[in-house]
């Protein structure tokens, strides 16, 4: 099945650093994956030693805002792999 309604090849992010990272073909995976370096280059976990939930959770300035925000899209292309409706408006956030 050629084009499954979804454009593949081609789709960008706003930022140039998700865009950098190798898509797995797995659903949400470029988010994660942009997340979790998120976190991981933060002060919280770099210098407070601290794990990634406990930085989360904490919400004390040492996690930068672009974390949260990629949290809110990793989060939301989550749901709307079990959301009915995506099927017919595609996933969010990623492709």
């Amino acid at each position: 099945m050629a084009g499954h309604g979804l454009p593949q090849k081609g789709y960008q992010f706003e930022d140039d650093e998700l865009n950098q990272i190798k898509s797995s073909g797995i659903s949400c995976d470029r988010l994660r994956q942009a997340l979790k370096k998120c976190i991981k280059e933060s002060m919280c976990v770099q210098e407070q030693a601290r794990s990634a939930k406990d930085c989360i959770d904490a919400h004390d300035g040492s996690v930068p805002d672009k974390c949260f925000a990629l949290l809110t899209n990793f989060t939301d292309c989550k749901k709307s792999l079990v959301d009915m409706r995506s099927r017919f408006r595609g996933r969010k956030g990623d492709i």
